[in-house]
């Protein structure tokens, strides 16, 4: 095997969009792709310094995290290379579908499968230059054209996309291939 050295290379890096409202109850977003699960209800994020950083100050940390899909993908990188703060016409510039949320004070992008309403409950390593947040998620909001014959999100129709740190690509993620939990049992 090639030695590569040390990278920060969890594979796959969700890609989530993070609503805010700014001072004047406008609507923002952005990219991150550093986020995961921390706990059984709550997500961890890394925020460098943004106008989102700025945002969740001014709005008690809550926020709304969306999953980035194959269809809101040039418009989700957008709103990672273009800052709020260079750009007050960005959000227009997506085309994107704005309403509140039901439970926090933050923004829904109705272009979006699935959405987390979350409010922080610890920031970590905070500085000038960012922090990471360990979030709650308050609720899970899915378009009903996303559930299944269950009611649950059937996440294999979103068309969801991953970010590929390796190479710098968004993929897209594929179909089921086994049951969790339970296709192991055929090696006990």
């Amino acid at each position: 095997m090639k030695s590569l050295g040390s990278k920060p290379w969890l594979l796959p890096q969700p890609v989530l969009i993070i609503g805010t409202y700014n001072e004047n109850g406008v609507a923002n977003a952005m990219n991150a792709a550093w986020g995961g699960q921390w706990d059984m209800h709550e997500i961890m994020i890394s925020m460098g310094s943004h106008a989102t950083t700025h945002n969740l100050a001014l709005n008690g940390g809550e926020f709304t995290v969306a999953f980035a899909t194959v269809g809101t993908m040039v418009a989700s990188d957008f709103v990672g290379i273009v800052s709020a703060k260079n750009d007050p016409d960005k959000m227009a510039k997506t085309g994107w579908t704005v309403e509140k949320a039901p439970n926090v004070n933050a923004p829904v992008f109705k272009q979006f499968p699935i959405t987390l309403e979350c409010r922080i409950k610890e920031k970590i390593d905070e500085s000038e230059t960012g922090y990471y947040i360990v979030a709650e998620v308050v609720n899970v909001l899915c378009d009903e054209a996303y559930l299944n014959e269950d009611g649950k999100p059937d996440v294999e129709k979103m068309n969801l996309i991953a970010f590929e740190p390796v190479n710098h690509k968004y993929m897209a993620l594929g179909k089921v291939v086994g049951d969790a939990f339970a296709c192991g049992a055929a090696l006990k």
